[in-house]
Parts: structure tokens; C-alpha cells; sequence
């Protein structure tokens, strides 16, 4: 018997794979912008040995472990510059589309080589970001058709009032959401914990793509939802990620 803890509930319990003997399981990668540090790598270390039980305990694995290299702004909260346009002009590069792919793949290149150093088993696919703006777009869609999205000039915002569960995840007391804030900006927000499934308030962002919302670029939450499910489907067993993606990241990824 394997017993994991579920941050859900907060304790550890038996694990059950949905489908017998068969575990899919999504770990949240990283945003190429930068080297990945020691906490960074860390995380990757768990998730091999979680592999490496489950397939000496004769369990076949599904893995998949995202690429981000769009949309993640400097705050988690939709705030912020691009870290990839931001890492352009660190590498002192001209702010293009190609510059962009350019720091992107090295920075995958070396955290693939780092993964490698540490015998960390790679996953079964890396999909990355830019390759799945069609996915992200489907899936917005089906988001806004059940009601729980709404326009600000910001772009296209899910409005966490109509989820009940929103703050089952991270514990969040949405009092406290409402003073601390996580978001300063965009005042026409409903509650200070919604976040952005589309931006479109920055036309000089380098990769913009069209959508029934406007040109612009996927929320960094979306793109997790929509990598997801196309790979491991509507229902998975395991996500991993950082700790520090339980509050906001994977919170927002529950509500889509």
C-alpha cells in the first residue's frame, strides 16, 4: 500500500488510482526565463522519486511536465512584465518573437541538462506554452460558456464568486484576500481574488495571438489546465508543483 499526502485534506491517505494500475500524473515546469536553482530542483527530485515507487510498485505512469514560455508575468497575480521579455533584454537580444524562442530553448536546454546531472527520469512529454494556444483558447471557452468569466481592460477575467469551492485548496480567507490583495491593478475587477484566462491590455507584448476575446496572450494559469487535460484528460491522479503554487497557481488551475 502507498500512502500519499493530499494537500487537499492536509494528510496523508491510501492512494487509489482512478484507472487500476494506471497513474497520470502532471508536474507544473518551469518558466524558462532563467537557471533553475537548488529550490527549484528540488521539487524535481520529489517527483522522481514519486515515479520511480510507483513503477517499482508495478504501476504503469503517464508523466507530463510543462514548458512555460508565455505568459507568466513578474507577479503570479497578473501583474507585471512578461519574464520571458524580460529575460530578452537581460541577454541584451532585440525584443522579437524570435528572441523570445531563442532564450526559451536555451533555458530548457539547461534545465533538461541539469535534470540529466541529477538522474531525474525525464517525463514522457515536455509540451510547451506557445505550442498549445489553440488548446488554451478551446478551453477558455468552454470556461465562458458556463457563465463564469467577464470582461475588464485587462481581457478576459474568471470570476472566482461563482466557484464555491475556490479557496478549498489553499485554506484562503477571502477577508484576508480582500485586504493583503493580490491584485493592485484593474479596477474593474469583481473580487481581488479573480485573474486573467486572456490579457489583452498590452498590444506591445512581442507574442500575440487572435482569439473571440481580442489579440493578446493566455493567463499563465490556463495554460496548465489546457496542457492537462489534452494530455492526461479531464480527471488525473497526481499534481505536483512548488509549495508556493498551492495558494494562487494551483487554486486557479482547480477553479478552471
Amino acid at each position: 500500500m502507498i500512502k500519499l499526502y493530499n494537500t487537499l485534506i492536509r494528510k496523508k491517505q491510501e492512494f487509489k488510482p482512478i484507472k487500476k494500475k494506471e497513474v497520470k500524473i502532471y508536474g507544473c515546469g518551469p518558466t524558462v526565463y532563467w537557471f533553475q536553482h537548488i529550490g527549484n530542483m528540488r521539487r524535481y527530485v520529489f517527483e522522481d522519486i514519486l515515479i520511480r515507487t510507483l513503477k517499482y510498485n508495478n504501476y504503469k505512469t503517464k508523466h507530463i511536465i510543462n514548458i512555460t514560455d508565455v505568459g507568466h508575468l513578474t507577479s503570479d497575480a497578473d501583474e507585471g512584465e512578461d519574464k520571458m521579455a524580460k529575460a530578452i533584454k537581460r541577454e541584451g537580444l532585440a525584443l522579437t518573437k524570435e528572441s523570445m524562442l531563442k532564450v526559451a530553448e536555451k533555458y530548457t536546454k539547461i534545465f533538461k541538462q541539469d535534470l540529466e546531472k541529477l538522474n531525474i527520469t525525464f517525463p514522457d512529454k515536455f509540451p510547451k506554452a506557445t505550442e498549445h494556444i489553440k488548446d488554451m483558447i478551446e478551453t477558455i471557452k468552454k470556461i465562458e460558456k458556463k457563465g463564469y468569466t467577464y470582461k475588464t481592460d485587462v481581457g478576459l477575467i474568471y470570476n472566482t464568486s461563482k466557484f464555491k469551492d475556490y479557496t478549498k485548496l489553499g485554506k484562503l480567507n477571502q477577508k484576508e484576500l480582500a485586504q493583503g490583495s493580490r491584485i493592485k491593478k484593474d479596477p474593474k475587477r469583481k473580487n481581488k481574488s479573480d485573474f486573467a484566462l486572456w490579457i489583452t491590455n498590452q498590444p506591445n507584448h512581442i507574442m500575440q495571438w487572435n482569439s473571440p476575446w481580442g489579440k493578446g496572450f493566455p493567463g499563465w494559469h490556463i495554460e496548465c489546465s489546457a496542457m492537462s487535460s489534452k494530455y492526461l484528460g479531464k480527471q488525473f491522479d497526481i499534481h505536483t508543483g512548488g509549495e508556493e503554487h498551492i495558494p494562487i497557481h494551483h487554486t486557479n488551475e482547480i477553479a478552471q
